[in-house]
């Protein structure tokens, strides 16, 4: 269990920041950049949640995913060691990933087929969560950018990050339901 006694430490007072296993890095490091991507998407899932007052469902898969985004966070911030034994770090998944897909796929079967782009909108919850995907994506993107740097990521996290942003795109379109999704027109404004 963490337990945190003291909120500020005056440790980062001079740029650098400690990883889950002590080593100290710049706050400007990408593994730095993606644990904050990280951090951001649930800021933005916490605040789609607070829209979902009728959709108990969505809401408690959302609570789920907070809390992942939290192992994700430990996950990035311990950058793994050869011969790493199982269990010995807080590691994403490939079961979790399998869930996520499981959940877009039992969301996205009620849903209309899409037959044009979706702009961000629509519902409260709905334009929460749009942004929640962007960030998301960002986040993707610097775990990407943090393994071609040659650091390691884990597969399974990087997975997750790819799904959770497809999950949560199909649930801005469910929180949204038949009536709020905001269609492009193409070229409509000329």
């Amino acid at each position: 269990m963490v337990r945190l006694t003291r909120i500020y430490t005056r440790t980062g007072d001079a740029g650098s920041t400690s990883l889950a296993d002590g080593s100290s890095t710049p706050k400007t490091s990408l593994r730095v950049e993606v644990c904050g991507a990280v951090d951001e998407t649930n800021a933005c899932v916490g605040l789609a949640r607070i829209h979902l007052t009728t959709m108990a469902e969505l809401d408690t898969m959302l609570s789920r995913i907070q809390n992942e985004l939290f192992d994700l966070g430990a996950d990035i911030a311990t950058p793994p060691v050869a011969d790493e034994a199982p269990g010995a770090a807080l590691r994403i998944l490939d079961g979790q990933v399998t869930r996520l897909e499981a959940e877009i796929d039992q969301m996205n079967v009620v849903l209309a087929p899409l037959s044009s782009f979706i702009l961000p909108g629509g519902t409260p919850a709905a334009a929460a969560l749009h942004l929640a995907r962007t960030v998301c994506r960002r986040a993707e993107r610097d775990a990407w950018r943090l393994t071609e740097s040659g650091a390691t990521v884990g597969g399974p996290a990087l997975r997750y990050l790819n799904r959770l942003s497809d999950l949560l795109f199909v649930a801005a379109r469910a929180a949204n339901g038949a009536t709020g999704e905001v269609f492009w027109r193409p070229a409509a404004t000329r």
